[in-house]
């Protein structure tokens, strides 16, 4: 019997064991949204290791369109992209979900769309503002007061969408010494050194007339960003050294059609491919980068799972990637082959309305 009592010990400890290793290897992911249609604002969700069963563990309730989030430790950082512009931050217990506000600031610019923290400085950009917004933060993950607004100015050929300057991106460099900002209304990228008093303004970087520059990608290795820009459909290789464009390669199948509008851009983690959304032409596009200069050319294409991929994100680990699409109310989950690149629908999916923003934890 006591045999027998030992052994079966054994197996419910061994049980035990398994279910909370299986727990630790899989998945811990935020999705920020549009709430005009009834979404609660930010969702926590988990997956298995093998990307299969989303659970929703929690949401934070009554933020306003929360469309783009930065994640630092057990802190999240979000946009209200709203007329009257906010930034909040906020305490995320990952083991029970609770959000937990911390506080809120104004952004001194109408539509933030975008963050970046450093864990030191966070900075917003104000899309319809025109305006870049800095914050210091505090040992506690608080916003402090605004301590820089620096607005800009001009415009571009598309008179619809290029009327004045649009801020669309504020990008940290891998090493944390730069800022560099995309101005979709410009056609600039403005590049900061980020010094210990706040941020200042070191090169201008002219892109393309009309192009619409959105997101910035940087390689951690080589000495290379990648701009996607909006309105030409086009990824942009610049040099991070010198500041020149070392290449410019349509994001859209050769011979495309009809609309479509760039989102999103991300690096794998092994830095041998790199990845962009369409927006109305709903894929992913699928680059090759070289090795040596950076430079990057075209492996395929897959449809997003859905209409009007925005965000995406890519897992640490290289296996998956999760593309946020706005209208048709889903988050879907690519596997992604590590030899080729190329990304494969797993058939899961995480309905969510008006998805916009997917971060890993």
């Amino acid at each position: 019997m006591k045999t027998l009592f030992y052994l079966l010990s054994a197996t419910v400890a061994l049980s035990a064991c398994t279910k909370q290793e299986s727990k630790q290897d899989g998945y811990g992911i935020l999705v920020g949204t549009y709430t005009q249609k009834g979404s609660d604002g930010i969702y926590y969700y988990r997956l298995d290791a093998d990307m299969k069963n989303p659970e929703q563990v929690s949401s934070a309730k009554g933020v306003k369109n929360p469309s783009f989030l930065a994640v630092e430790g057990d802190r999240v950082y979000t946009v209200n992209e709203e007329e009257q512009g906010k930034v909040q931050a906020y305490r995320l217990d990952k083991e029970t979900g609770a959000f937990t506000l911390i506080n809120e600031q104004e952004t001194g610019g109408a539509h933030p769309c975008h963050l970046s923290t450093t864990g030191k400085w966070l900075f917003v950009g104000n899309y319809s503002g025109g305006n870049l917004a800095v914050f210091p933060l505090e040992s506690s993950g608080a916003l402090g007061n605004r301590t820089q607004l620096i607005a800009n100015s001009g415009n571009g050929p598309v008179k619809d969408r290029q009327e004045k300057s649009h801020v669309h991106s504020a990008n940290i460099t891998p090493d944390g010494k730069s800022l560099w900002v995309a101005d979709l209304g410009t056609d600039e990228i403005l590049v900061f050194d980020i010094e210990k008093e706040g941020i200042r303004e070191k090169h201008r970087i002219k892109i393309t007339p009309g192009a619409g520059p959105r997101h910035i990608a940087f390689h951690t290795a080589l000495p290379v960003a990648y701009l996607i820009n909006e309105l030409n459909n086009k990824v942009c290789v610049i040099s991070t050294t010198d500041f020149s464009l070392l290449q410019e390669i349509s994001a859209l199948p050769e011979g495309f059609e009809g609309t479509s509008f760039c989102a999103d851009i991300h690096v794998s983690p092994d830095g041998k491919f790199l990845y962009g959304s369409n927006r109305y032409s709903d894929s992913i596009v699928t680059f090759k980068i070289d090795g040596q200069s950076g430079k990057i050319s075209t492996e395929g294409y897959v449809p997003a799972g859905g209409k009007v991929p925005r965000n995406f994100a890519i897992s640490p680990d290289g296996k998956y990637v999760l593309v946020a699409n706005q209208d048709s109310d889903n988050v879907v989950v690519f596997e992604r082959d590590a030899a080729t690149g190329l990304l494969k629908n797993t058939g899961t999916e995480i309905p969510v309305s008006m998805p916009v923003c997917v971060k890993f934890l």
